[in-house]
């Protein structure tokens, strides 16, 4: 355990509560998670909290449209949000909304604070209105070409194709996003943070040139320090009336800019948390072990390495600048940029809904996850394969297999008589600096590194298991030692394996202390390297990804219900008579069955189990089936075949194209897939009734 016991407040970056989660929103809070549950296994104190960010004008128009209160809007936003939490075992200690007494309090404070500092001054400025919808337009309601590279509908604030930050007004050709007239420019009264103050700039040149960002973070920041010799912009905090905020003080009209009061979120919902335990706030805060640490992606670095830190550290005590910003990249799906619109992503809501168990995706990420701003990409092939190979063909497998000779040969007792006390030393030394390492790769969030390891020491104690075949060794009672010692220590990695990957799997881990091992209690870092004294009888710990359950994943939502999807396939699988409820035949003749001529098969490429097939259906054409046999037959083997196919089952779009039916095959609880086949005679076209 570390000498000295840390206090933490960590973060993830608010979600704007206009829509529920997705899977970029998980991501994050996964990669908090883990880190925070690492640190309290080390015994460290943690607070952990998030909120909505609630306010700006897209959540205003959006509930306009809708005809509710905003604060309508995000009260039923914020009613998603316990579902995805608890569902992906995200543990924040507090989840809280910036539009809050707490947030209104702390906003006005800074606010305050700056302005008495001599930072925050007013100017009449220029401002683009749309003349349709009578009101000031918000950065985001801008669109047009990037005064800097010329790329083309770009937003008002910041270009996604350069990087470049700039005026609305610096926009070539800009038009209204809310009714795409030209915007005319009017004047206004707006409340401007004077990020350019030479003390600003120093304070920020060490801050975030001080070795506290990633590499690649603080060169980012020189940039925008340097600016070209120009230095920082002032920041615009201000908003006009009709706008969904926080009121400036003393300024009728006038609302702070939602990137002025989302960040603060932070601190009143931490303020509102410590308040829930009985612990000031300022006190807190005024602790000088207490470390600030915020997980981010790299969309909003600007904000919260610039912007956040010069305001937190001008308006003075009780506030802190933060200690560290994590800043990770985005997720893409099998290389492309997650979308709605053309089909390519996971949903949270899909994956929960299906029962898909929560512990497979984190452990997949975490395998992905590393300490630089890196893209992570979720391939579905690369997911079924890594999460059965790793956790149940290697992980579990361990305690599936030594467990049971110990429970029915030793009453469930670990001992090592064929090992010597050198021998025995050795191995838990071996432990304690693995879990060292996996301890320090947790700090830096180099979470796939410790992934890898894991597997190594997985696939170690295995083969150590299988050379030592303890299924002959049960069957010589001259050599119980040599069995109980071999099972003994598979079962001490086991627990060493578990502990390391307790913060990415905290459920199945909770699991294995207490029904394997007897504990009353969750493991504690230190149970890396110390020695169970007995074990209980194995029972389950996690089943092996369905590729059925895949495929519904990616088909997405369905009306109806979505769990039902999980059954479905590009290839149908024959089940023992009871297994469904039964139907009648109404519903079984809605069933178009038709046979099918295979006229061409060929594998998929990035796509370890389907094959691509080209049939004849007897309509003048021919059809697309991806099927899930590649395992089972040659694509060559399959032309000419005939297969019955449900012909009237809706297109499905995948990512490698369009399957057009299904074809049927049988399969059981064992290996083998095996397509249905017609007597002769039978002809492309005719119903199988």
């Amino acid at each position: 355990m570390s000498p000295e016991r840390r206090r933490l407040f960590v973060t993830t970056a608010l979600p704007y509560a206009n829509g529920p989660f997705h899977i970029g929103h998980i991501m994050e809070y996964i990669q908090a998670d883990v880190w925070v549950r690492h640190q309290r296994m080390q015994g460290h104190e943690v607070h952990f909290v998030c909120a909505d960010d609630t306010h700006g004008a897209p959540i205003m128009l959006k509930a306009e449209a809708e005809g509710v209160t905003p604060q309508a809007l995000v009260a039923r936003v914020a009613a998603t949000r316990p579902k995805h939490l608890g569902g992906f075992h995200i543990g924040f200690d507090h989840w809280h909304s910036t539009d809050s007494p707490e947030n209104v309090e702390l906003s006005q404070d800074i606010y305050r604070k700056l302005k008495a500092a001599g930072l925050v001054d007013t100017r009449t400025i220029e401002q683009f209105f749309d003349p349709v919808k009578a009101m000031f337009l918000p950065d985001r309601y801008i669109k047009g070409e990037c005064p800097k590279c010329g790329a083309a509908d770009q937003y008002g604030d910041a270009c996604e194709n350069c990087s470049s930050v700039y005026a609305p007004t610096d926009l070539r050709n800009p038009y209204s996003t809310l009714s795409g007239a030209a915007p005319v420019l009017k004047a206004s009264e707006h409340y401007f943070f004077r990020l350019s103050d030479p003390a600003c700039v120093a304070f920020l040149r060490e801050w975030a040139l001080g070795g506290r960002l990633q590499p690649e973070v603080a060169n980012k920041a020189r940039e925008w320090l340097d600016a070209g010799g120009k230095g920082l912009a002032d920041w615009d905090i201000s908003r006009d009336a009709p706008y969904f905020g926080i009121p400036i003080p003393d300024a009728p009209g006038k609302y702070f800019y939602v990137w002025l009061d989302a960040p603060i979120g932070y601190l009143a919902s931490l303020k509102a948390h410590l308040a829930s335990q009985g612990i000031d706030f300022a006190a807190f805060l005024a602790d000088p072990r207490v470390e600030q640490v915020h997980f981010i992606g790299k969309d909003i670095v600007y904000f919260h390495t610039l912007f956040w830190p010069a305001m937190l550290k001008f308006a003075g005590a009780p506030y802190k600048v933060p200690d560290a910003v994590h800043v990770h990249g985005f997720i893409t799906f099998s290389g492309e940029k997650m979308s709605k619109s053309r089909g390519t992503g996971i949903s949270p809501d899909v994956y929960l809904d299906l029962g898909l168990d929560p512990e497979w995706l984190r452990y997949y990420l975490a395998a992905k996850l590393n300490g630089r701003v890196e893209d992570l990409d979720f391939n579905p092939d690369d997911f079924l394969a890594r999460v059965n190979s790793d956790l149940i063909g290697k992980y579990v497998n361990i305690a599936s297999r030594a467990a049971p000779f110990l429970t029915r040969h030793f009453g469930g007792v670990l001992a090592t008589p064929a090992e010597t006390d050198t021998e025995r030393a050795n191995r838990l030394t071996i432990a304690q600096v693995e879990a060292e390492s996996a301890r320090a790769n947790y700090e830096a969030r180099e979470y796939g590194r410790v992934m890898r390891d894991a597997m190594r020491i997985a696939d170690r104690l295995n083969e150590a298991f299988d050379a030592a075949q303890p299924w002959l060794l049960a069957k010589d009672a001259g050599r119980r030692d040599a069995l109980q010692t071999i099972c003994s220590q598979s079962l001490q990695g086991f627990q060493q394996l578990t502990v390391m990957l307790a913060p990415v799997l905290p459920k199945l881990a909770a699991r294995v202390a207490r029904e394997l091992f007897g504990l009353e209690r969750d493991f504690a870092w230190d149970d890396a390297y110390r020695e169970p004294g007995s074990v209980r009888p194995f029972r389950h710990l996690m089943q092996r990804i369905d590729p059925r359950q895949l495929d519904a994943l990616l088909e997405g939502p369905k009306s109806g219900a979505a769990a039902e999807g999980a059954a479905a396939a590009t290839t149908a699988a024959a089940t023992p008579a009871g297994a469904a409820g039964t139907i009648g035949i109404d519903e079984f003749s809605r069933i178009d069955l038709r046979i099918a001529r295979i006229v061409g098969a060929e594998h998929v490429a990035g796509a370890d189990r389907l094959v691509k097939l080209t049939l004849d259906v007897g309509e003048g054409r021919h059809r697309t089936v991806f099927a899930g046999i590649r395992a089972a037959y040659r694509p060559e083997d399959l032309v000419g075949r005939l297969t019955p196919v449900v012909a009237n089952l809706a297109p499905r779009r995948m990512k490698f194209g369009v399957s057009e039916g299904m074809v049927l095959a049988a399969s059981g609880d064992g290996p083998g897939v095996y397509l249905l086949a017609p007597d002769d005679g039978a002809q492309p076209g005719m119903r199988v009734k």
